[in-house]
């Protein structure tokens, strides 16, 4: 195994352990008496004004905060006991906040062309036009951010970027972490060099400016993130426009965001007599989230104080993971009563993908700074990435299973639940076992997840979360068909192929029924789109796009539009 490095060696010792993170102060989500904490906050989500608790922290405010807060004092003096009702809410809100998307302007993107190149390379002319259908949304999804928020941003939960930008869509008028790396992947598909480089600025503006990537565009997300593709956007940016002053003008900020997830979300984990660093996702912060308060005091009834400040830090955790929420952060109670949302434990997992993503972000980096010609640092990230690998070998491959597995710090031991993130390392090229790829793909013939053609489901386990079955999520198709596409067994060359055309059907069949792209997809049926979770499901859709545009540049001499492909295991 190598030797660890100084520097991480560092970051070990600022890994804090699991009983020590979940014991002490807790922070708001954010600095706002208004949008992260506070009693205004408080009285107008308890008092369900909006169907979704996130309408109230996205509306912009007429008049400064001070002002905004001292006529609620005011108001709340006057009333006898200080609880409003639901009516003073009402009103008190209506004169004294905007509608939510007004600081979002519409905008086109100039370097939005309609006959893209990758037409060129897709056979089906249905799928061909489809391509052009997809092509178009980049129009619709555009939005550019108001110059009022840059000049009084007290006065907006949106937080300022300098570039126009690519939106998931539906209730998501903002930015997000991890989905624009899917729609970043679709813009450069779509010959829109420009967009995605400014959204890449923007990000890393934001590293720039707070150390790490918050995990949306609000400020109640400040101080959580999510996975970390920032490194990974630079890659595809670079493969496309080989654009070395960037790198060279940025890669201390891609290098301080790594830092972060050393610095900040750093693990130890003993195994085997032998003492390893990893990563998890765990955002020490207390109080309900903002965009879902009323969904996060309900779930905390009963419970102490420093039992509702922790389930809360956990809930942000999920949160940071992308996956909120799922069974895979449920710490199982004892039976017969099932696991829920109330049992959520994020920190208590070491997680197969983020550590995969972060060992591709160490190779990355160690690739960059050799093209830079820095060989010191060069040499640091490629030991670092080579540590990464032993250990993700050591903590998470499970020989019986055949496969990396989620490892439990709580309990000592793997979870076994199927996730289509136990074959990333597959996709991040973050393996030292020769032959993982055909293990795992018997590992996931073992399974049933290859039984549904709709697509691989986010689990096997049905809880009513979004993150569980029946649903199927774009980027956890591409990641799994990524890594047995890179494979050099031709059986799991096969499996990539056909998980690719059912999951371009599945798109398809609900496009044509619904003219809609969502966030998600029902795995059971005849296609439709996905459900469960804290909201309805979501059309739009910014990262469901940017997958069927890099299956199209894979596949698209050989996807059809007709049919299944079915898979043989004896081919």
């Amino acid at each position: 195994m190598p030797i660890l490095p100084r520097w991480v060696l560092l970051g070990l010792c600022m890994a804090v352990p699991v009983r020590q993170a979940a014991e002490g102060h807790f922070p708001p989500p954010c600095d706002s008496e208004i949008y992260c904490t506070g009693e205004l906050l408080r009285q107008v989500q308890l008092a369900k004004l909006f169907a979704d608790d996130k309408h109230f922290v996205d509306m912009p405010l007429r008049e400064s905060p001070e002002v905004v807060l001292e006529h609620f004092q005011q108001l709340v003096n006057t009333t006898p006991g200080g609880a409003l009702s639901k009516q003073q809410l009402a009103e008190f809100v209506a004169s004294h906040f905007s509608p939510p998307g007004q600081e979002l302007e519409p905008w086109e993107p100039p370097d939005w062309t309609s006959s893209p190149q990758i037409l060129n390379r897709i056979s089906d002319p249905k799928l061909q036009s489809w391509a052009l259908e997809l092509n178009a949304k980049w129009k619709q999804l555009g939005r550019k951010i108001s110059a009022e928020v840059k000049i009084s941003p007290e006065r907006y939960s949106l937080m300022y970027v300098p570039n126009p930008l690519i939106v998931p869509g539906g209730r998501f008028i903002e930015y997000y972490y991890w989905d624009s790396f899917w729609v970043i992947e679709g813009l450069l598909l779509s010959d829109m060099v420009a967009t995605a480089r400014g959204m890449i600025q923007n990000f890393l503006y934001l590293v720039d400016k707070f150390g790490h990537i918050p995990n949306g565009g609000r400020i109640y997300y400040e101080r959580r993130s999510q996975p970390p593709f920032l490194t990974l956007m630079v890659e595809s940016y670079l493969k496309q426009t080989n654009d070395t002053a960037f790198l060279r003008g940025n890669i201390h900020l891609l290098e301080a965001e790594y830092q972060f997830w050393q610095e900040q979300r750093a693990v130890r984990v003993t195994t085997g007599g032998k003492e390893y660093l990893l990563n998890r996702y765990n955002v020490r912060v207390g109080e309900p989230r903002p965009e879902s308060y009323s969904t996060d005091m309900e779930l905390a009834v009963g419970m102490d104080e420093e039992a509702q400040q922790n389930l809360w830090a956990e809930l942000k955790g999920a949160a940071e993971s992308g996956w909120d929420f799922s069974s895979r952060w449920f710490l199982p109670g004892p039976p017969p009563l099932p696991a829920t949302r109330k049992d959520t434990q994020t920190s208590a997992v070491v997680p197969v993908d983020l550590n995969a993503i972060l060992c591709r972000v160490e190779q990355l980096l160690a690739s960059f700074y050799k093209a830079l010609g820095n060989n010191e640092k060069a040499n640091r990230f490629q030991a670092a990435h080579e540590y990464r690998a032993a250990a993700v070998q050591a903590v998470l491959w499970n020989e019986k299973a055949g496969v990396w597995l989620d490892y439990n710090l709580a309990r000592r031991r793997h979870s076994e639940a199927f996730y289509p993130s136990n074959l990333t390392p597959l996709w991040a090229e973050c393996s030292v076992e020769p032959a993982a790829a055909e293990r795992a793909l018997l590992y996931l013939e073992k399974s049933s997840a290859l039984s549904y053609t709709n697509g691989i489901p986010t689990s096997l386990a049905s809880t009513g979360e979004q993150w569980d079955l029946p649903n199927a999520w774009a980027p956890l198709q591409y990641l799994v068909i990524a890594g047995l596409a890179k494979s050099s067994s031709p059986r799991a060359r096969n499996l990539a192929f056909t998980l690719a055309q059912n999951w371009v059907r599945t798109n398809l069949v609900v496009y044509e029924k619904y003219h809609a792209m969502f966030e998600k997809y029902n795995v059971e049926g005849d296609g439709r789109p996905g459900s469960g979770g804290e909201y309805e499901v979501q059309q739009g859709f910014g990262w469901t796009n940017g997958v069927i545009f890099e299956l199209l540049d894979i596949y698209g001499d050989r996807l059809n539009a007709t049919g299944s492909s079915v898979y043989s295991s004896g081919d």
